[in-house]
């Protein structure tokens, strides 16, 4: 075992910790202790104070090395501070047990392809530079950020360096994960076993199991994992309107982490549409009301509002590509044909009209209604769609034998039907728009097969060993997660010649991956030499326009 591992297996829990420590922190100013939030949502509340921190600090300074350590290292404080007097339980053993079998998933060496593209030159261009201006001129990738961007910017640190910069994944599936496995206990020890307990009990089983490779997590499916936290949480809701306030806090979190990780995911406010709905058929639409003086709608609010600003900075569009948000007359706006193109590119890629070494001849005709669906039926859904509804039937078969009764009881609650209804309309707008999986194809299909057979499962009545039979599922969830970990790290060392314990950092080729930060350095030396000597680089379309207040903006020549 070398000292890179040490140092890597060491940062990776001062990460954890730390995030879990500012979640506290956020738990005690907002006095959040009252509704005893599970271990899991107060980690996904340290992610959510730490992305507004990152949002508002870049406009001031960069996320560097000294920076970001001394964050850590305050994060950790208040971990042990807020922890003195609490005693280890099971909570926190099955905390610190979770992430080290996620450890597995951080070991990689292979990245995404966007990986190399814009998602690490994005992030590390966070650690070096303040706020710039118009950054979406120089890479159309760099138009759509993430808060994952800017979360993993925090965790450039010493030594590891820039190594880390997947650890926002790992982050947001260790803490969903053990939220939801501390609500399954929790049913359990209450013998509260609905419907809502079998969605949650299927969600964690998917997680582990179709989201093992945290190389291919990206956005998107931090942003997936989520949403199946978020239904789980709105029919939770439903039944359990004496504990509105509670819930009503989680979904506000959970749908500020979701648009602020990709704006397409604000289509997941259609939600709040059944759940209105729901309230005036119970007469207790005055508790809609209630949200509006609930101080967290406002950090929902914040957040949003952070990150349309983000895209408006970058691109002069409050949300790329909608060209209706943007304003065209602005030094670094993105011209409206280059928009319309690059939405062009996106529905095309997403219909399988684009892939490596094919492009359709017409991409406007092929997108157009139903042109598509042949091509996309041969070249995508019979690949991947098939493949993945293949692996979903299979986990509910498995579901099926393990809790299969002859036994049967009552469903006490079928008020899902509009909740439902929504869904299938979140399906037909994938489907019609956007119908690659990454897009939010993962959770709408998921969610569309688990919810009727959450229902099934529910009529079968507990027989003996239930609580054995549970916790069999989870851990076969977390032996195949481990399994498929395992066999791709030995496939990474038998390509790339990877050596987890000697060198267990990913790939980084200096020459693509930090080829925006030289672009970024070039317009910057070419601004301050065309205002001392007049040296101006030529041949460029694109220079730094000027500089206000200590913030370069880059436009067109």
């Amino acid at each position: 075992m070398s000292t890179n591992f040490i140092y890597f297996i060491l940062f990776y829990f001062l990460i954890i910790f730390s995030t879990f420590g500012y979640g506290l922190l956020f738990n005690n100013i907002f006095k959040l202790e009252k509704y005893k939030l599970n271990y899991g949502f107060i980690g996904l509340i340290g992610i959510f104070f730490l992305i507004i921190y990152s949002y508002i600090s870049h406009y001031f300074i960069a996320h560097g090395i000294i920076h970001n350590f001394i964050l850590i290292f305050c994060g950790i404080f208040l971990f042990f501070y807020f922890f003195k007097k609490k005693k280890i339980n099971i909570e926190l053993k099955l905390f610190v047990l979770i992430f080290s079998f996620l450890f597995l998933g951080f070991l990689l060496f292979k990245t995404h392809d966007d990986f190399p593209y814009y998602h690490f030159p994005y992030t590390y261009h966070l650690t070096q530079n303040s706020l710039m201006v118009g950054i979406g001129i120089l890479n159309h990738g760099f138009r759509t950020p993430s808060s994952m961007f800017y979360l993993n910017s925090l965790f450039y640190l010493p030594i590891v360096k820039y190594y880390l910069f997947h650890m926002g994944a790992i982050l947001f599936m260790g803490f969903s994960s053990l939220s939801l496995i501390l609500s399954i206990n929790k049913n359990l020890l209450s013998k509260k076993i609905d419907y809502i307990f079998y969605l949650r009990l299927l969600s964690l089983v998917f997680i582990f199991v179709f989201f093992y490779r945290i190389q291919e997590h990206g956005t998107d499916r931090s942003a997936m994992i989520l949403i199946l936290l978020l239904f789980t949480e709105f029919l939770d809701l439903r039944n359990n309107y004496q504990k509105f306030d509670e819930k009503i806090i989680k979904i506000l979190f959970i749908l500020g982490l979701i648009i602020s990780l990709k704006a397409f995911y604000i289509l997941y406010f259609i939600f709040l549409i059944p759940f209105i709905i729901y309230l005036y058929l119970d007469n207790k639409i005055y508790l809609f009301l209630k949200i509006f003086k609930n101080k967290f709608f406002y950090l929902l609010i914040l957040i949003f509002l952070l990150v349309v600003f983000n895209y408006f900075f970058n691109t002069g569009c409050f949300i790329y590509p909608v060209s209706q948000t943007c304003l065209f007359n602005l030094d670094w706006s993105i011209p409206l044909e280059g928009i319309n193109r690059m939405d062009l590119h996106y529905e095309n890629w997403a219909k399988a009209g684009k892939r490596p070494g094919f492009i359709v001849s017409n991409p406007e005709e092929y997108v157009q209604g139903f042109n598509w669906v042949s091509t996309w039926m041969d070249h995508y859904f019979f690949n991947k769609v098939s493949d993945f509804i293949g692996g979903l039937t299979l986990l509910l078969i498995i579901f099926l034998i393990t809790f299969y009764s002859k036994y049967k009881t009552k469903i006490k609650n079928k008020s899902v039907l509009l909740f439902y209804a929504t869904l299938m309309i979140l399906f037909f707008e994938w489907f019609y728009n956007h119908p690659a999986l990454r897009y939010g194809g993962y959770s709408v299909i998921a969610l569309s097969f688990f919810i009727p057979f959450s229902f099934i499962l529910s009529k079968f009545k507990n027989i003996k060993n239930f609580n054995n039979k549970v916790y069999f599922v989870i851990c076969l969830a977390v032996i195949i997660f481990t399994g498929r970990n395992i066999d791709r790290i030995g496939n990474e060392h038998e390509f790339y010649k990877y050596q987890a314990l000697k060198n267990p950092y990913h790939r980084v080729y200096k020459k693509r991956f930090f080829r925006m930060e030289k672009k970024f350095n070039e317009y910057i030396a070419e601004f301050e030499n065309c205002k001392v000597k007049a040296n101006c680089f030529p041949n460029n379309n694109k220079e730094v326009k000027y500089k206000f207040n200590g913030v370069y903006v880059i436009g067109y020549k």
